[in-house]
Protein backbone atom coordinates (compact mmCIF):
# COMPACT_ATOMS: atom_id res chain seq x y z
CA UNK A 1 0.00 0.00 0.00
CA UNK A 2 1.57 3.51 -1.21
CA UNK A 3 2.05 6.14 1.58
CA UNK A 4 0.77 9.77 1.68
CA UNK A 5 4.06 11.49 2.06
CA UNK A 6 2.20 14.20 3.68
CA UNK A 7 3.09 15.71 6.90
CA UNK A 8 -0.27 17.62 9.09
CA UNK A 9 0.32 20.52 11.28
CA UNK A 10 -2.97 20.03 13.55
CA UNK A 11 -4.95 23.66 13.18
CA UNK A 12 -7.17 23.97 16.37
CA UNK A 13 -7.68 27.51 16.74
CA UNK A 14 -4.81 27.89 19.12
CA UNK A 15 -1.14 28.15 18.57
CA UNK A 16 2.26 28.81 16.80
CA UNK A 17 0.80 27.24 13.71
CA UNK A 18 2.44 29.67 10.66
CA UNK A 19 6.07 29.45 12.55
CA UNK A 20 6.35 25.57 12.51
CA UNK A 21 4.81 25.85 8.42
CA UNK A 22 7.35 28.48 8.00
CA UNK A 23 9.90 26.22 8.96
CA UNK A 24 8.89 23.02 7.53
CA UNK A 25 8.61 24.89 4.18
CA UNK A 26 12.29 26.20 4.69
CA UNK A 27 13.18 22.58 5.07
CA UNK A 28 11.28 21.58 1.77
CA UNK A 29 8.82 19.38 3.67
CA UNK A 30 4.85 18.52 1.78
CA UNK A 31 2.36 19.65 4.61
CA UNK A 32 -1.13 20.67 5.47
CA UNK A 33 -2.20 23.12 7.64
CA UNK A 34 -5.62 21.55 8.56
CA UNK A 35 -7.71 20.50 11.32
CA UNK A 36 -10.48 18.53 8.98
CA UNK A 37 -11.17 15.09 9.33
CA UNK A 38 -10.00 14.02 5.78
CA UNK A 39 -6.55 15.30 6.57
CA UNK A 40 -5.87 13.53 9.62
CA UNK A 41 -7.32 10.24 7.70
CA UNK A 42 -5.13 11.13 5.02
CA UNK A 43 -1.79 12.26 6.74
CA UNK A 44 1.41 10.37 7.26
CA UNK A 45 2.81 12.08 10.59
CA UNK A 46 1.82 15.18 12.53
CA UNK A 47 2.87 17.93 14.40
CA UNK A 48 0.70 19.56 17.10
CA UNK A 49 1.81 22.68 18.09
CA UNK A 50 0.53 25.09 20.91
CA UNK A 51 0.61 28.17 22.94
CA UNK A 52 -1.36 29.36 25.92
CA UNK A 53 -3.77 27.92 28.35
CA UNK A 54 -4.32 23.69 27.92
CA UNK A 55 -8.14 24.48 29.13
CA UNK A 56 -8.68 26.64 26.01
CA UNK A 57 -6.67 24.11 23.60
CA UNK A 58 -8.50 20.92 25.01
CA UNK A 59 -11.77 22.66 24.81
CA UNK A 60 -10.86 23.92 21.26
CA UNK A 61 -9.56 20.39 20.45
CA UNK A 62 -13.19 18.94 21.49
CA UNK A 63 -15.71 21.44 19.73
CA UNK A 64 -13.42 20.75 16.18
CA UNK A 65 -13.71 16.54 17.14
CA UNK A 66 -10.45 16.18 16.58
CA UNK A 67 -9.17 14.04 19.76
CA UNK A 68 -11.10 10.70 18.70
CA UNK A 69 -9.95 10.70 14.94
CA UNK A 70 -6.19 11.82 15.48
CA UNK A 71 -6.04 9.15 18.68
CA UNK A 72 -7.44 6.29 16.51
CA UNK A 73 -4.38 7.31 13.94
CA UNK A 74 -1.77 7.65 16.20
CA UNK A 75 -3.05 5.31 19.03
CA UNK A 76 -4.41 2.73 16.24
CA UNK A 77 -2.47 3.04 13.12
CA UNK A 78 0.81 4.06 14.84
CA UNK A 79 1.42 7.06 13.19
CA UNK A 80 4.01 9.43 14.38
CA UNK A 81 3.30 12.36 16.34
CA UNK A 82 5.15 15.43 17.34
CA UNK A 83 3.70 17.97 19.94
CA UNK A 84 5.89 21.29 20.49
CA UNK A 85 5.77 23.14 24.03
CA UNK A 86 1.85 22.81 24.83
CA UNK A 87 1.13 20.33 22.47
CA UNK A 88 3.71 18.08 24.56
CA UNK A 89 1.65 19.01 27.57
CA UNK A 90 -1.31 17.90 26.20
CA UNK A 91 -0.21 14.48 25.70
CA UNK A 92 0.06 14.26 29.30
CA UNK A 93 -3.21 12.48 31.08
CA UNK A 94 -3.63 15.89 33.20
CA UNK A 95 -2.31 19.34 34.06
CA UNK A 96 -2.55 21.15 36.88
CA UNK A 97 -3.11 24.21 34.89
CA UNK A 98 -5.83 26.38 36.22
CA UNK A 99 -7.10 23.38 37.63
CA UNK A 100 -7.37 19.76 36.73
CA UNK A 101 -7.81 19.65 33.02
CA UNK A 102 -7.57 16.05 31.94
CA UNK A 103 -5.34 15.98 28.73
CA UNK A 104 -5.09 13.71 25.61
CA UNK A 105 -3.77 10.28 28.04
CA UNK A 106 -1.31 9.19 25.21
CA UNK A 107 1.55 9.26 28.09
CA UNK A 108 1.62 8.62 31.55
CA UNK A 109 2.48 11.50 33.60
CA UNK A 110 0.87 15.24 34.44
CA UNK A 111 1.84 18.34 33.47
CA UNK A 112 2.32 20.71 36.83
CA UNK A 113 3.77 24.26 37.61
CA UNK A 114 7.17 25.18 37.23
CA UNK A 115 8.92 25.52 40.94
CA UNK A 116 12.60 26.52 40.37
CA UNK A 117 15.10 27.59 42.89
CA UNK A 118 15.27 31.10 43.87
CA UNK A 119 16.19 33.64 41.43
CA UNK A 120 14.93 31.62 38.39
CA UNK A 121 12.02 33.43 37.28
CA UNK A 122 8.75 31.64 35.75
CA UNK A 123 7.99 31.80 33.04
CA UNK A 124 11.19 30.18 31.84
CA UNK A 125 11.76 31.98 28.82
CA UNK A 126 15.21 31.81 26.69
CA UNK A 127 17.75 29.13 25.41
CA UNK A 128 18.42 26.28 27.29
CA UNK A 129 20.82 23.59 26.96
CA UNK A 130 19.23 19.82 26.72
CA UNK A 131 20.67 16.85 27.66
CA UNK A 132 19.88 14.41 25.31
CA UNK A 133 18.66 10.57 26.85
CA UNK A 134 18.02 8.98 23.89
CA UNK A 135 19.37 9.82 20.79
CA UNK A 136 16.98 8.33 18.15
CA UNK A 137 14.96 9.16 16.67
CA UNK A 138 14.78 12.64 17.91
CA UNK A 139 18.11 14.32 18.50
CA UNK A 140 19.98 11.98 15.73
CA UNK A 141 21.14 15.17 14.06
CA UNK A 142 21.71 17.09 17.49
CA UNK A 143 24.81 17.29 19.33
CA UNK A 144 24.85 17.05 22.98
CA UNK A 145 24.89 20.72 24.70
CA UNK A 146 22.69 21.82 21.60
CA UNK A 147 20.86 24.67 23.09
CA UNK A 148 17.01 25.20 22.46
CA UNK A 149 14.63 27.89 23.07
CA UNK A 150 11.85 27.73 25.70
CA UNK A 151 8.86 29.87 27.26
CA UNK A 152 6.65 28.15 29.50
CA UNK A 153 5.44 28.14 32.96
CA UNK A 154 4.48 25.00 33.56
CA UNK A 155 6.42 21.27 32.69
CA UNK A 156 5.95 17.65 32.38
CA UNK A 157 6.58 15.58 34.90
CA UNK A 158 6.50 11.45 33.79
CA UNK A 159 8.15 8.44 34.35
CA UNK A 160 11.99 8.39 33.20
CA UNK A 161 11.82 5.64 31.24
CA UNK A 162 9.27 8.53 28.65
CA UNK A 163 12.20 11.11 28.99
CA UNK A 164 13.99 11.93 26.00
CA UNK A 165 15.44 15.05 26.85
CA UNK A 166 15.71 17.13 29.87
CA UNK A 167 17.47 20.38 30.97
CA UNK A 168 18.36 22.14 33.89
CA UNK A 169 16.90 25.22 35.26
CA UNK A 170 16.22 25.53 39.15
CA UNK A 171 16.02 21.87 39.17
CA UNK A 172 16.10 19.04 36.78
CA UNK A 173 12.93 19.35 33.88
CA UNK A 174 11.69 17.04 31.34
CA UNK A 175 12.15 18.70 27.46
CA UNK A 176 11.93 15.97 25.32
CA UNK A 177 9.32 12.49 25.22
CA UNK A 178 8.73 9.83 23.55
CA UNK A 179 6.59 6.90 24.12
CA UNK A 180 6.01 4.44 21.12
CA UNK A 181 5.71 7.08 18.32
CA UNK A 182 4.46 9.65 20.04
CA UNK A 183 7.01 12.37 20.69
CA UNK A 184 6.37 15.66 22.24
CA UNK A 185 9.53 18.91 23.25
CA UNK A 186 8.94 21.25 25.51
CA UNK A 187 11.15 24.17 23.42
CA UNK A 188 10.29 25.39 20.43
CA UNK A 189 12.17 24.24 17.39
CA UNK A 190 10.65 26.70 15.32
CA UNK A 191 12.13 28.84 17.12
CA UNK A 192 15.29 27.29 17.71
CA UNK A 193 17.24 28.05 14.95
CA UNK A 194 19.71 25.66 13.30
CA UNK A 195 19.08 23.15 16.11
CA UNK A 196 15.42 23.02 15.90
CA UNK A 197 15.51 22.31 12.59
CA UNK A 198 17.85 19.78 13.07
CA UNK A 199 15.44 18.10 15.41
CA UNK A 200 12.70 18.49 12.91
CA UNK A 201 14.94 16.69 10.40
CA UNK A 202 15.45 13.92 12.58
CA UNK A 203 11.93 12.93 12.97
CA UNK A 204 10.91 13.28 9.88
CA UNK A 205 13.55 11.23 8.42
CA UNK A 206 12.09 8.43 11.24
CA UNK A 207 8.74 8.78 9.53
CA UNK A 208 10.02 7.96 6.22
CA UNK A 209 12.24 4.81 7.43
CA UNK A 210 8.62 4.09 8.68
CA UNK A 211 6.93 4.59 5.46
CA UNK A 212 9.52 2.76 3.45
CA UNK A 213 9.64 -0.37 6.21
CA UNK A 214 5.81 -0.33 6.03
CA UNK A 215 5.86 -0.32 9.23
CA UNK A 216 2.07 0.77 9.53
CA UNK A 217 -0.65 0.68 6.81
Amino acid sequence: MKHSNKILIIDYGIGNHQSVANALDFLGYDFELSGELKAIREAAAYVLPGVGAIGEAMKNLQQRNIIEPLSQEVLGRKKPILGICLGMQMMAEFSEEGGHHPSLGWIPGRVVKLAPESGYRVPHVGWNTVHIHQRNPLFTKVDEGANFYFDHSYHFVCDEKYVAGSCSYGGLMTSAVRKDNIFGVQFHPEKSQNNGLKVFRSFFNYVEDLQRSEAYV
